[in-house]
């Protein structure tokens, strides 16, 4: 029996990747009738940071900095991921409804991708990779390296090709 993909997780980072990986969580999602819940991580201070930011200005005014870092960061995921599906699908709504959440939360990026991906209990994790000229690095970024080999789920890797970059978004 055929395995059955109802929820795609696509996880991003927001760079200038995210065009290319998210056209195939949105082909995959019209091909499988599945839904897409986007998930980008906002990666803390470390604690050295956070004390360096506090000589300047307060705990609160940090905080509330943070909050309004983590919302316009997903407006900006919201943007453009409208503007892709626009893009790609022209006025069809069905193909913009595709995405049912959108996900910004707070920890290093694997965990979040880990995490989200077990609590909302998805069938596919799609995510980009590019080269890195570090060794340990040389196939797949870190980020990824640690999702694909932690998943329970499978993972769809997308190869971003050298020197992508698309405009407007």
């Amino acid at each position: 029996m055929l395995p059955k993909i109802k929820k795609i997780l696509y996880a991003t980072g927001l760079g200038p990747e995210a065009p290319h990986v998210f056209r195939y969580a949105l082909a995959m999602a019209t091909k499988h009738d599945a839904q897409i819940i986007a998930v980008s991580a906002l990666e803390p201070l470390s604690p050295f940071g956070q004390s360096l930011v506090e000589l300047h200005i307060t705990h609160e005014d940090s905080e509330q900095r943070h909050r309004q870092a983590r919302n316009e960061t997903k407006e900006r995921l919201q943007t453009r991921i409208a503007k892709l599906c626009e893009k790609e699908c022209g006025n069809e709504p069905q193909c913009s409804n595709r995405v049912s959440k959108i996900l910004v939360e707070d920890g290093h990026p694997a965990q979040v991708v880990l995490t989200a991906a077990e609590r909302l209990e998805v069938d596919l994790i799609i995510m980009g990779s590019h080269r890195h000229s570090a060794v340990g690095d040389a196939l797949l970024g870190t980020t990824t390296h640690k999702v694909l080999h932690s998943a329970a789920q499978p993972v769809l890797v997308v190869r971003i090709p050298e020197g992508f970059h698309e405009d407007g978004f």
